[in-house]
């Protein structure tokens, strides 16, 4: 109950994203949703030692990451769970600091800097760009309740989307060619395997955060 009326505004939040999941409306939303998640695999490639090629993503809510060495394992595991991890983080750092503009600053230069080394497909380019441009434009122009607010969308979006997406991708769609059926092929076990294992992990990782990480964080104030 304390958690639910500490952060009445991340349940009408979620409420809404849910209600316009199937819009174009939240549309940009998914795409960067995607991004992270092609970012968390670069990312990872590039922590054990790898080489990234390129990042793309597509106007269908589709990327890859073409890269050379790192770790394989880790790699193909950072896709779900680091997109999950970089919602978990920017929803705690909204909820619990006041350094939101700063932390949305950071994200566009971090946008800008993988268009430029990573990508060179048209959409990606655009889409990478206008996002990383629009979060400085936010971060300089806009209040720290602005801040605020836009990092719970998008903390909020990756964490429903991760789960939802990782059930499309490995459960539902199992003859898919996901990260989870190429982990199944070069390290063992099923698709369907690897895909609830990670369901697992990221609903125990949601359930972290809203239980212990959101802690008793003070509301939204628009200032």
């Amino acid at each position: 109950m304390a958690l639910i009326k500490g952060h009445w505004q991340l349940l009408l939040l979620t409420a809404l994203v849910f209600a316009l999941w199937q819009t174009s409306a939240v549309t940009p939303l998914k795409i960067l949703i995607v991004f992270f998640h092609e970012a968390a695999h670069a990312i990872a490639t590039v922590l054990t030692g790898g080489e990234v090629v390129s990042l793309n993503i597509t106007p269908d809510q589709g990327g890859s990451v073409w890269s050379r060495g790192g770790n394989r394992f880790i790699t193909l595991t950072a896709g779900y769970l680091g997109s999950l991890l970089i919602g978990i983080g920017l929803l705690m750092a909204a909820t619990r600091t006041k350094a939101d503009r700063t932390i949305m600053a950071g994200c566009g230069v971090v946008m800008l800097v993988i268009a430029g080394l990573y990508i060179r497909s048209g959409f990606a380019l655009s889409f990478t760009i206008a996002a990383g441009v629009g979060m400085l434009v936010l971060a300089r122009y806009f209040s720290h309740g602005v801040n605020d607010m836009a990092l719970r969308v998008m903390g909020l979006s990756s964490m429903i989307y991760v789960p939802y997406d990782i059930f499309s991708d490995t459960l539902a769609r199992s003859g898919l060619r996901s990260d989870a059926r190429m982990l199944a092929e070069e390290f063992g076990g099923t698709t369907m395997m690897w895909g609830v294992l990670w369901l697992v992990i990221s609903l125990a990782m949601i359930a972290w955060c809203l239980r212990y990480g959101l802690g008793r964080s003070s509301n939204l104030r628009l200032r």
